[in-house]
C-alpha cells in the first residue's frame, strides 16, 4: 500500500485521523506533513514518518509529496489566502503523481445562502478539487459538537445559553468521531470521487442543548434567542476581536437558517455504530 499523507497532522482533526489510520495500517505507511516537527514528536514516536510543509511554501510542499499515493488536505482555517493555500496543495499533489485527493469540507445546505462566507472556501476548493483531474474523496463535516466550549463558554451552566440561532437545528457530531470516520475511508475504500456527508443521526436546537446541559449538571440551563445586534455587541464587550465575534455570528445565523440541519446516515455507516449523541458529547466536552 502505498504512503497517505495528512497534512494539519499537529491539529485535532488531524490527530484523530491519524490514530484512527494506525488503528488498521502500519505506521510506517503514515506521513505526518508539519511546520514543526517538535509538535509532531508523539508522531513520530508512535513511528508516523514526518515531513516538514506549509501551505504557503510550494517547494515544501513538492518535497512532501514524494512517495505519496494518497493525501488528506485538512482545511488551513482562517487564513486569507485560505483557497490559495489549498490550491498550493492540490497542486503539488498532481505534479508529484498522487492518485487520490481528500478534502475535508463542511456538511451545509446551500452555499449560495451562507451567512458565514469563510465557509464558501471550502466549495470553491471542492470545485478545485474536481477540476485538478485527481480522483478525490471529498469529507463535508457537519459543526463540531466540540465547538460548543467556545461557542457558549465554559461557564454556560450559570450564565445560560444566549445565541441569536431561533429554533434552528443542527446535527452537531464529536470531531473525534468524524476523525476516526476518515480513517477509517481512508485505509479500508477506494478513492470513488466520491462525497461524504459526516452527520448525526438527528438534529438538535439550542433548547436541546439547554435541555442536555441541564439533565447533565443539575443545573437549570436555559435557552434565551437573543437578536444578531445584541449577541455581536455582548460578544465584543466580553473581548472577542471583532471578526471572531461577527464568524460566530455567521454561523448561528446559518444554523437558524438550516443550513446546519442535514441528516445522513454516512457517519455511522462508516463508524459501524451510532456517532455520539448531543448528551454523551456534551458530557465529555464539558467534563460532566
Amino acid at each position: 500500500m502505498e504512503k497517505i499523507l495528512i497534512t494539519g497532522a499537529t491539529g485535532n482533526l488531524g490527530k484523530a485521523v491519524i490514530e484512527s489510520l494506525l488503528k488498521t495500517i502500519p505506521a510506517n505507511q503514515v506521513v505526518a506533513l508539519t511546520r514543526d516537527k517538535n509538535k509532531a514528536a508523539d508522531l513520530k514516536e508512535q513511528g508516523v514518518e514526518l515531513r516538514l510543509g506549509d501551505y504557503d511554501d510550494i517547494a515544501s510542499l513538492d518535497k512532501a509529496m514524494e512517495g505519496i499515493g494518497k493525501v488528506l488536505l485538512i482545511s488551513g482555517g482562517r487564513a486569507q489566502n485560505g483557497l490559495e493555500q489549498h490550491q498550493n496543495v492540490v497542486d503539488a499533489a498532481k505534479k508529484a503523481g498522487v492518485k487520490c485527493i481528500a478534502y475535508t469540507g463542511r456538511c451545509l445546505k446551500d452555499r449560495n445562502t451562507l451567512a458565514n462566507h469563510l465557509m464558501k472556501r471550502h466549495f470553491e476548493t471542492e470545485d478545485y478539487i474536481k477540476n485538478s483531474g485527481l480522483n478525490y474523496i471529498l469529507f463535508r463535516n457537519i459543526l463540531y459538537m466540540d465547538a460548543m466550549v467556545l461557542l457558549l463558554g465554559r461557564d454556560v451552566l450559570d450564565t445560560g445559553i444566549n445565541q441569536p440561532a431561533g429554533d434552528g437545528v443542527a446535527s452537531y457530531a464529536l470531531r473525534s468521531d468524524m476523525g476516526e470516520a476518515i480513517g477509517n475511508v481512508l485505509a479500508k475504500y477506494d478513492c470513488d470521487n466520491r462525497i461524504y456527508d459526516f452527520t448525526n443521526t438527528e438534529t438538535y436546537s439550542f433548547y436541546d442543548v439547554a435541555a442536555a446541559l441541564s439533565d447533565l449538571s443539575g443545573k437549570s440551563v436555559t435557552y434565551k434567542p437573543v437578536e444578531p445586534d445584541v449577541f455581536l455587541q455582548a460578544a465584543i464587550k466580553k473581548g472577542l476581536p471583532e471578526f471572531v465575534a461577527k464568524m460566530s455570528l455567521g454561523f448561528m445565523i446559518d444554523i437558524e437558517n438550516g443550513q446546519e440541519s442535514k441528516v445522513s446516515e454516512d457517519l455511522e455507516n462508516i463508524l459501524g455504530r451510532k456517532p455520539a449523541s448531543l448528551k454523551e458529547g456534551l458530557k465529555i466536552l464539558f467534563n460532566l
